[in-house]
């Protein structure tokens, strides 16, 4: 299923320059990418009140030449997104073109969601502790309203998005306080092993620690997890061990701005750049700046890809997925579903119109604010129940 955005707003007129936009050089341009949210960053539109003809060629290959193309920002998402994308497109160009700086990314990607954080605090109240479970790192957030009775013996874990470099506490806390509060449920947030100090299956040990000592006090249907960008691949990834390990698998599970396979292929890998003016986060279907955690995993891994076993994306609890028409991953994630559904899982998918990668973590979208409503509604519709799946290993 799929949703849009539906808050009308006048066309504004976005030119791609250069004239002749040739991908992959269009591609290398623009700063060092960074994860998550700092993927969305968009460089290089100008505002323009003309339309320009488009004169398309298409190739014997299927591969379509355009000579010169205006992309008007979506008319059906809302006007405080078309600001964002237009606020970002600045950020970029000011920046210009950079050399990729780990610590650096790591900064601003820290900067950018503490911003994100501030607004939050004041629209989502929420009792922050840090603490340890499994022997892991953990942050808990409670509401401050109160975890509400039908939600007492259940909770919600958060795995931060980030690039599997960055977003400690930062990134953990924008994807943590808005569905705590208004879902009125616990979310521990888990603090994992990153790239490139440790590498895969790091976060997936680290996840399934907090797991298995959750367990001890949750029933398994009880538990959902989720989360964005990086961590929306290793909520994916954790199935996948669960179920290598023979542990019970979670209720529920949310899988944002991510998917079950490659971060990017098909044809928003390609659209993205021209839709968002920045570069490519990874080559098509690869691992790019992501090998700073993977290493040498090998991407046919189910460890790695569950998409890679049809016997393993069948025992998928229901799974929500999120996506945006301008995010890198939007192909995958669609594919996604689609498997997910063919192997007779309880799948549901919405894409917002007009939104980037990682666009839930500003609170000030409309569209996010739509997104906390659906998680949180997702997660009280399906846990509690037990969903009967066949407890195969990961090759049936």
């Amino acid at each position: 299923m799929t949703t849009f955005g539906f808050q009308a707003d006048a066309a504004r007129t976005l030119r791609a320059e250069p004239e002749f936009l040739d991908l992959p050089t269009y591609r290398r341009r623009g700063p060092a990418v960074l994860p998550c949210i700092l993927l969305a960053l968009a460089a290089e539109f100008m505002d323009s009140t003309s339309a320009t003809t488009v004169d398309p060629v298409v190739d014997a290959s299927g591969a379509v030449q355009v000579k010169e193309l205006t992309l008007p920002y979506s008319s059906v998402a809302s006007s405080e997104g078309r600001r964002e994308f237009i606020t970002r497109a600045a950020m970029v160009a000011k920046a210009g073109t950079t050399t990729f700086d780990l610590n650096n990314m790591r900064q601003g990607v820290n900067a950018l969601a503490a911003a994100y954080v501030q607004d939050m605090s004041a629209r989502f109240p929420v009792r922050l502790e840090s603490s340890r479970l499994g022997g892991i790192n953990v942050e808990v957030f409670t509401p401050s309203s109160g975890i509400s009775a039908r939600n007492r013996s259940r909770i919600l874990i958060n795995i931060h998005g980030g690039g599997f470099v960055a977003g400690a506490h930062s990134m953990s806390q924008a994807e943590s306080l808005p569905i705590a509060a208004v879902g009125r449920y616990k979310v521990i947030s888990v603090d994992y092993r990153m790239g490139p100090e440790s590498k895969f299956p790091a976060a997936s040990e680290d996840v399934g620690a907090v797991y298995k000592e959750l367990l001890k006090t949750y029933k398994p249907e009880d538990i959902g997890i989720y989360g964005c960008s990086a961590g929306g691949i290793i909520t994916g990834e954790m199935i996948a061990w669960l179920a290598s390990k023979g542990l019970p698998l979670p209720g529920a599970i949310g899988i944002f701005s991510a998917s079950t396979g490659p971060f990017s292929v098909g044809d928003s890998h390609h659209l993205a750049p021209i839709l968002t003016g920045t570069a490519a986060m990874v080559e098509e279907g690869g691992f790019g700046m992501f090998g700073l955690y993977f290493g040498a995993a090998d991407p046919k891994d189910p460890l790695v890809y569950p998409a890679n076993s049809a016997a393993l994306l069948a025992r998928f609890p229901p799974t929500l997925l999120i996506s945006g028409t301008r995010a890198e991953e939007m192909s995958s994630v669609i594919k996604s579903h689609v498997d997910l559904v063919k192997a007779g899982v309880d799948a549901r998918l919405f894409v917002w119109e007009g939104m980037m990668h990682g666009f839930i973590i500003n609170p000030k979208l409309p569209e996010s604010n739509e997104a906390y409503q659906i998680i949180t509604k997702f997660f009280d519709d399906q846990l509690g129940h037990h969903h009967a799946r066949k407890r195969k290993g990961l090759h049936g």
